[in-house]
C-alpha cells in the first residue's frame, strides 16, 4: 500500500516584479496535521524565479518532514508547464532560470511520487499570505473568481 500524498500550497511573491523575493508553504500531511513555511530570499529575482524557491522550499521540507509522496499546488502558470511535462513536450524554456528548473526536477525525482498541479489564484491564498508576509506586507485582497483588478490608473482616475 503506498503513503497518502502531502497536499502543498506554493507561492513565491517578488516585490517589485524583479525585486526582493520570498516564499510561502502551506504542508497538508495525511494524517491532518498542517505545517507552514513563510522565508525572505536572500536575493531579488522575478516572479518565476520566486515560485521555483518556493517548490524548492516546500521539497526540501517534505524531505525533512519524511514524506514521500506529494501532490504541490503553484498558481504559476509557466513555472507548472516547465515543471510538469515531460522532456518532450515542455515549452521553450526560460534560459537564465534552466539551472533553477533541472534543481527542482532533481529534488522532484527523490520521491516516490511528486506532481505538480496549477491552481487559481484565489486557491492558493494562504500560501501568498505567507509569502508576503515573509516581506512585511498585507495579504491581497481574494476577488471572486473571474474578476479583475483594476489598473492602478483605472483606480486613480475613477
Amino acid at each position: 500500500m503506498s503513503e497518502q500524498p502531502w497536499i502543498v500550497h506554493c507561492d513565491g511573491s517578488a516585490v517589485p516584479n524583479p525585486g526582493r523575493m520570498a516564499c510561502g508553504v502551506v504542508l497538508l500531511a495525511p494524517d491532518g496535521s498542517r505545517h507552514t513555511v513563510s522565508r525572505a530570499i536572500p536575493t531579488v529575482g522575478c516572479n518565476n524565479e520566486a515560485e521555483l524557491w518556493a517548490i524548492t522550499v516546500a521539497l526540501a521540507e517534505l524531505r525533512r518532514l519524511g514524506a514521500t509522496s506529494a501532490v504541490l499546488h503553484s498558481d504559476n502558470s509557466t513555472v507548472v508547464a516547465q515543471l510538469a511535462a515531460p522532456e518532450a513536450g515542455r515549452p521553450a524554456p526560460i534560459l537564465r532560470l534552466e539551472p533553477a528548473f533541472e534543481a527542482a526536477r532533481r529534488l522532484m525525482a527523490e520521491f516516490g511520487e511528486a506532481r505538480l498541479q496549477w491552481v487559481p489564484r484565489h486557491r492558493n491564498g494562504q500560501a501568498d499570505a505567507l509569502a508576503r508576509a515573509a516581506q512585511g506586507l498585507p495579504e491581497k485582497p481574494v476577488l471572486p473568481p473571474g474578476r479583475k483588478r483594476l489598473s492602478k490608473a483605472r483606480r486613480k482616475n475613477g
